[in-house]
């Protein structure tokens, strides 16, 4: 999050390419008098360490200096494309700036007014369509959604712009007898949610169920410990479930519960407000569903957030029901508990569906109403020899690193099934 408000602070006040390239002055579309002093830094080039940088007018020599400089630099009256570089180990990256070199005591044009985002830059619960307008008199407005500094070549703005997906949106405006505007920036959260229909059969408060058993997960390293308590802070329903957790040597505790009984259905939804306490050491985060169907096999539904990953992880068996293998799988979507924020709720939904034979689809998670979509079918039957029809759900708390303690707390735990 830290890193997040840097790059958004950054952005307001200098041209930022997606390597992490900062180039503080001159900025994109200024007139400027020759010489002019250009100010520039690189801590990474195209996602690796910068070594260097350097900068060059037009098609001219380049000259190489430091990842962090300030550069007195000529050029002839007229418009001109500053190139600023950085090179990385087998990379590298190019900033262009358009620039416009004026008479020496020529006073430079005024700049166009900043454009304004409608609605305001937020979170949203639906498809928003962004107005983008500028009070300059005549001004052009260019922007872009993918991240990259909008340019005279973007996207010009015609039409309010649909925004179903989170997304960023960056503008400048030009107008006759401007220089260009500065950067507009606006970070748009789009909260969507999973569709359940009206016949799913619902099992709220599961955290509130009694008899939870807890116990080691043998199948990670070292040795934990668990405790869950029933409180009533921090709560959104006015009594939550606390996993408070010990562990050595990366170990993971187990907390399970047997919540209903069903063989039939093959949709679920796990649905949960989830409250990790500042301090706490957490590695994986393990949320977890488990039917035994029809045919007596119990298909395992196993998702996490996966701190050695850093993704959204799934499991599949990958030897056969009687001899079962799992192995944990990950997909392309981005998640670590340690880059939860701390003492606030998060709202976790897991989507996922089988087949008759136990295939499991896992098709969506939500992380506070931002949908990261998985979309994998994998094998996942057990033949366990499980009672007739359990659902089960496992929520597993991983340590991480020689030892250390984790508080957890679980509200609103509902499983939909359909």
């Amino acid at each position: 999050m830290k890193a997040f408000l840097f790059c958004i602070l950054a952005l307001a006040a200098s041209t930022l390419s997606a390597s992490g390239m900062v180039v503080t002055s001159p900025k994109d579309g200024a007139h400027v008098t020759s010489p002019f002093v250009v100010v520039a830094s690189a801590e990474t080039c195209d996602a690796r360490p910068a070594v260097s940088m350097g900068y060059s007018i037009d098609s001219g020599p380049t000259t190489i200096v430091s990842t962090a400089f300030k550069a007195t630099v000529s050029a002839s009256q007229g418009k001109h494309v500053l190139h600023v570089k950085c090179w990385g180990k087998q990379v590298n990256e190019d900033v262009h700036l358009d620039i416009t070199v004026v008479p020496s005591g020529k006073t430079p044009p005024p700049a166009a007014a900043t454009p304004a985002f409608s609605p305001v830059a937020g979170e949203y619960m639906s498809e928003q369509l962004v107005k983008l307008s500028a009070a300059t008199s005549n001004a052009s407005i260019f922007y872009t959604t993918d991240g990259s500094t909008p340019t005279t070549s973007s996207t010009r703005y015609s039409e309010p712009i649909p925004v179903g997906k989170s997304a960023v949106i960056q503008a400048v405006a030009v107008a006759p007898g401007f220089s260009s505007s500065s950067l507009a920036s606006a970070d748009y959260v789009i909260k969507t949610g999973p569709s359940i229909p009206p016949t799913a059969i619902s099992v709220p408060g599961v955290q509130l169920l009694p008899n939870w058993k807890m116990n080691h997960d043998p199948a990670t390293q070292g040795s934990s410990d668990g405790v869950m308590t029933l409180v009533t802070e921090p709560s959104l329903s006015g009594e939550v479930a606390k996993f408070a957790t010990t562990f050595t040597n990366w170990g993971g505790e187990i907390y399970s519960k047997s919540y209903a009984k069903d063989p039939n259905v093959t949709n679920f939804l796990y649905d949960a407000e989830v409250w990790i306490e500042e301090g706490s050491v957490v590695g994986n985060l393990e949320m977890d569903n488990n039917q035994v169907i029809a045919n007596g096999d119990t298909v395992i539904y196993a998702f996490q957030c996966a701190g050695d990953s850093g993704t959204w992880d799934y499991s599949s068996n990958v030897g056969t029901r009687a001899k079962p293998v799992v192995k944990w799988l990950r997909s392309s979507q981005p998640c670590n508990p340690a880059d939860w924020t701390r003492n606030v709720w998060h709202h976790v939904q897991i989507s996922y569906s089988r087949d008759a034979v136990g295939n499991v689809t896992y098709k969506s998670v939500w992380l506070d109403g931002v949908e990261a979509e998985i979309n994998k079918t994998v094998p996942s039957a057990f033949s366990l020899g499980w009672a007739a029809g359990t659902l089960m759900t496992n929520f597993q708390v991983d340590g991480v690193g020689a030892g250390g303690s984790s508080t957890l707390y679980v509200d609103n735990l509902t499983f939909y099934r359909w």
